[in-house]
C-alpha cells in the first residue's frame, strides 16, 4: 500500500511541492517541510475523526462522491493557471470541519515550527486538504474499502507506509491525543508542534523522523 511518504516522495509527490511553492511564493524546501508535517498531521486527525460512526459516514460519503481521485489526474492543471477557487473552498471547508475554530491555532504552530509565515501556512492547508482527499478517495478504490468501519485501517497503513506501520501509527496517534480525551485540537493548541511544548520538539521532530522529512 503507498503511504503518505511515498506519496510525497513520488513525481506526484514533486508535482504538488512544486505547485503548491509556485501557488504561495514559498521556496520549494519549505514547502517541502510544511507538507511533510502538515499532510500526516491532517491524515491523523481525520483518523481520530473516523473513530466514531458519524465522523466515519461522513468522511466514507464524501470519498465515494466528490473527492474520486480524479484531483490528481491532472495537478498540472490545477496549478497552471493557478489553483481555482472552487478548490481553495473546498480546502477551507474540509480544515474547518477537521480542525474547527483552533484552526488558527494550528497554522501559527505549523508557522512556528517551519518558520514560513501563516498566511502561507493557510494557503498549503486549503491546497493539501483536498487533494489529500482526492488520494484517499483514490485508495478506498484501489483497496476496495466500501465501509465506513474500514476506514481507520485504510487510513492508518496510509499514515505508515512501510513495515514499522503500526509503530509510527501508534507514535502519531499518541501525540495528537496526548492526554488521551479524544480531543486532536487541544493537543495541537497545546504542544504539539511548538518549540517549546511538553515533548522537545513536537510532532513536528516527530513526524520528521517518521516521514523523511
Amino acid at each position: 500500500m503507498s503511504g503518505l511518504l511515498d506519496l510525497l516522495n513520488s513525481p506526484m509527490g514533486k508535482q504538488l511541492i512544486s505547485g503548491v511553492a509556485g501557488q504561495t511564493g514559498q521556496p520549494e524546501n519549505k514547502t517541502a517541510d510544511v507538507l511533510s508535517m502538515a499532510m500526516p498531521l491532517l491524515m491523523g486527525a481525520m483518523k481520530r475523526n473516523v473513530s466514531n460512526q458519524s465522523g466515519a459516514e461522513g468522511l466514507m460519503n464524501a470519498l465515494s462522491s466528490k473527492h474520486d481521485g480524479s484531483i490528481l489526474d491532472d495537478l498540472g492543471g490545477l496549478f497552471g493557471g493557478g489553483v481555482d477557487q472552487g478548490v481553495m473552498d473546498d480546502g477551507a471547508g474540509i480544515l474547518g470541519h477537521i480542525f474547527g475554530s483552533k484552526q488558527p491555532q494550528v497554522e501559527t504552530a505549523l508557522s512556528n515550527r517551519s518558520g514560513v509565515d501563516a498566511g502561507s501556512i493557510a494557503q498549503i492547508l486549503k491546497i493539501a486538504a483536498p487533494i489529500l482527499l482526492g488520494f484517499l478517495g483514490r485508495q478506498s478504490r484501489q483497496q476496495k474499502v466500501s465501509s465506513p468501519d474500514a476506514l481507520g485501517g485504510l487510513l492508518g497503513g496510509l499514515m505508515g507506509g512501510g513495515s514499522s506501520a503500526s509503530r509510527q501509527q501508534s507514535l502519531v496517534e499518541t501525540f495528537l491525543d496526548s492526554d488521551g480525551d479524544g480531543s486532536v485540537i487541544d493537543d495541537l493548541a497545546g504542544m504539539v508542534l511548538s518549540g517549546g511544548g511538553q515533548k522537545k520538539g513536537g510532532l513536528g521532530g516527530l513526524l520528521g523522523g517518521l516521514f523523511g522529512k
